[in-house]
C-alpha cells in the first residue's frame, strides 16, 4: 500500500496534542523524531521527555485527503504564527535499512543506471549515476522516481536546461545531467535535500552544471524540461510555478501522483499543456506533455 507521512514541527509542551489531533484525523501511526539533534538519556519507568524542538510525524494512507488534514492544523490556535511542515511520499520499504544491503544497480530504461556508491558499477559505457541518498527522499526503487526515470532517459537531449522541482537526494537531475543536459536548477523545501543533492552532485562530477535553491530563493528561468516528482495536491496547487518554468513548447513530467488523482492534476495544466498517455507503475502514476507554443 502507498503511504504519505505528515511531519510536522512544534515544542515538546505541544508534541502530544498535535499526535493526538493527527490521529483523530486518521493517521495510521503516530511516531516522534528530535528536530535538533539533541541527546535524550534513558528516562524513568512510565516517563515520557520529549525535545524541545520535536518533529511529530503521521503515517497516512496515500488516498487520505491531507489538504483537509493540513487545514484543520493551520486553524489549530497554537498554529497561528504558522504551521512548520512537510508532506511526502514514503518510500515502499524502510530504505535506511535494506538500501546498503539489499540494493543493487538499477536499469532504467536503454541506457541509464543507479548505482548505491558503494558498489561496482556493472556496465562502465552505461549512462552511470552513483547515488548516496543521506536523508533526503529518492533511491530510485519508488515507483515514482523509477517512471521519472524512465521518462528522462527517453527524453534529455544535449544542451539542455532542466528544472528538477523537489529534488530531494538529486537523484533526476543528476540523471539529467549525466544523460547529457548542459544545466540543471534544482528546488527543494527541505535543507537536507539541497545537501543530498549537492554531495552526490559531487559524487557524480557534476556540481559545475546544478543549482540548487530553497523555494524563498529560487530563480525565475524557463527550462527545456521540468520534471517535479512531489505529491498530487501540491502539484495541483503549484501549478502557476511550475508552468511558469516551462519554455513554450518545452516537455514536462509529473509524479507522485496516484492513478485516482491523475485527472484532477491533468485539469490543472491541461490550459496550458498537451497531455500524452498516463504512464502507470504499481498504483502510481507518471504524467507528461508539451507546453502550448502561445
Amino acid at each position: 500500500m502507498p503511504w504519505l507521512q505528515l511531519k510536522i514541527t512544534t515544542s515538546e509542551k505541544h508534541a502530544e496534542q498535535v499526535s493526538d489531533m493527527l490521529s483523530s484525523w486518521g493517521a495510521q501511526a503516530v511516531s516522534f523524531l528530535d528536530a535538533q539533534d539533541t541527546p535524550i538519556y534513558e528516562p524513568l519507568p512510565g516517563e515520557v521527555i520529549y525535545w524541545t524542538q520535536t518533529v511529530v510525524v503521521g503515517l497516512f494512507d496515500a488516498e487520505h485527503p491531507m489538504d483537509k488534514v493540513i487545514s484543520q492544523l493551520q486553524q489549530v490556535a497554537l498554529f497561528k504564527e504558522g504551521l512548520n511542515y512537510k508532506l511526502e511520499q514514503l518510500e515502499d520499504k524502510d530504505w535506511e535499512r535494506e538500501w546498503m544491503d539489499n540494493f543493487h544497480p538499477i536499469k532504467f530504461g536503454q541506457r541509464l543506471w543507479v548505482c548505491p556508491s558503494w558498489r561496482d558499477i556493472p556496465d562502465p559505457t552505461a549512462v552511470n549515476v552513483m547515488l548516496d541518498p543521506g536523508l533526503a527522499f529518492g533511491t530510485g526503487t519508488h515507483p515514482t522516481t523509477a517512471l521519472c526515470m524512465q521518462w528522462l532517459d527517453a527524453t534529455i537531449q544535449s544542451e539542455q536546461t532542466v528544472v528538477d522541482f523537489g529534488c530531494g537526494s538529486g537523484i533526476l537531475g543528476i540523471a539529467a545531467l549525466k544523460l547529457g543536459a548542459k544545466r540543471v536548477i534544482g528546488v527543494d523545501i527541505d535543507p537536507q535535500a539541497i545537501e543530498a543533492s549537492l554531495a552526490n552532485a559531487k559524487r557524480n562530477g557534476v556540481s559545475e552544471q546544478i543549482e540548487l535553491y530553497l523555494p524563498k530563493d529560487q530563480p525565475r528561468l524557463q527550462a527545456d524540461v521540468v520534471v517535479a516528482n512531489i505529491l498530487a495536491g501540491p502539484l495541483a496547487e503549484l501549478q502557476q510555478i511550475i508552468s511558469a518554468y516551462v519554455k513554450p513548447g518545452g516537455l514536462l513530467a509529473l509524479s507522485g501522483i496516484l492513478q485516482s488523482q491523475a485527472q484532477s492534476v491533468i485539469n490543472a495544466y491541461q490550459h496550458e499543456f498537451s497531455f500524452d498517455a498516463v504512464v502507470e507503475q504499481e498504483e502510481w502514476v507518471r504524467l507528461s506533455a508539451r507546453k502550448h507554443q502561445h
